[in-house]
This record gives C-alpha cells, sequence and structure tokens, in this order.
C-alpha cells in the first residue's frame, strides 16, 4: 500500500483537524455560561430533539454511552436545567425535559453557535455551504452503512 504524503493530509484528516478547531473556537465562545463542552452538547440536543425524550436516544444523538450520559444528566440536573419524569408507558424508563433556566441556556448556546457560524463560513457562497453539508451527508450514510455491515 503506497502511503500518503504526510504534507498533503486526507479528507479524514482534514475533517478531524477542522472539527476540533471549530469545538474549540465554540468552548471559548460558550465560556462564560459556565458550561463545557460534555455539558452544552446534552441540552442543545434536548432543545433541538424536543422534550420529553428518553435517556437512550438523546446517548444516541449525542454519540455517547448511556453511563456517560447518566453522569452528564445528574450534572444538568443538580444545575436546574433538565428534569427527569418517569415514563407512563414504561416506569424504568425517564423521560428528559428542558427546566426554563435549562432552555435559556440552551438558547444561548444555539446563539452562540450560530454566530461562530457566520464569522467562520461568512465569505462562504451558499451553494458551497450546501454542497458541504451534502458530501457529510454522504459521509455518515457511508459510516452508517459500513457499520451495519460489520455488525
Amino acid at each position: 500500500m503506497a502511503m500518503t504524503n504526510t504534507h498533503e493530509p486526507d479528507l479524514l484528516f482534514r475533517l478531524l483537524l477542522t472539527t476540533r478547531r471549530w469545538r474549540q473556537f465554540l468552548d471559548q465562545k460558550i465560556l462564560s455560561s459556565g458550561l463545557t463542552d460534555a455539558t452544552w452538547r446534552p441540552l442543545t440536543h434536548l432543545l433541538f430533539l424536543g422534550n420529553g425524550i428518553n435517556q437512550k436516544i438523546l446517548a444516541e444523538s449525542i454519540g455517547i454511552s448511556g453511563p456517560s450520559l447518566v453522569r452528564l444528566l445528574d450534572s444538568l440536573v443538580a444545575k436546574g436545567l433538565v428534569e427527569r419524569q418517569e415514563d407512563e408507558s414504561d416506569r424504568r424508563a425517564r423521560k428528559l425535559y428542558l427546566t426554563t433556566a435549562g432552555e435559556c441556556l440552551a438558547s444561548q448556546v444555539h446563539q452562540a453557535t450560530q454566530e461562530l457560524n457566520r464569522q467562520i463560513l461568512g465569505d462562504m457562497k451558499a451553494n458551497e455551504e450546501q454542497a458541504i453539508i451534502e458530501i457529510l451527508q454522504k459521509l455518515e450514510n457511508n459510516m452508517n452503512t459500513y457499520n451495519e455491515k460489520t455488525l
């Protein structure tokens, strides 16, 4: 197998580097809210997925294990940002809800991400941005297909 030139990073390397830098910028922007990367992600996912989802769906959306999410949720519940309520159809399960404070904070984080996106993507044309989104969606679909084949 031929080795690629280390001075010309491949696509996956470039994606990893770009994602890491974007998250660093975002973490700096969100720092004043008192949230960490680990805690703002569940809040924003709950904001977009909507109240009343179960922990398993949230864990899948974020891409973390159930036990890791439980610890994060415990912290968010203690801060008064998230509530757990019993699922009437399955008493072992809990549904998750943003509190008013949690919704406000998640909205602030979303606004910060939108502002960062505008700053970083500012000179990009709409068709360029759409092309990147489509390519990333294809990559995600390919990864899902690969994952299904390897199970």
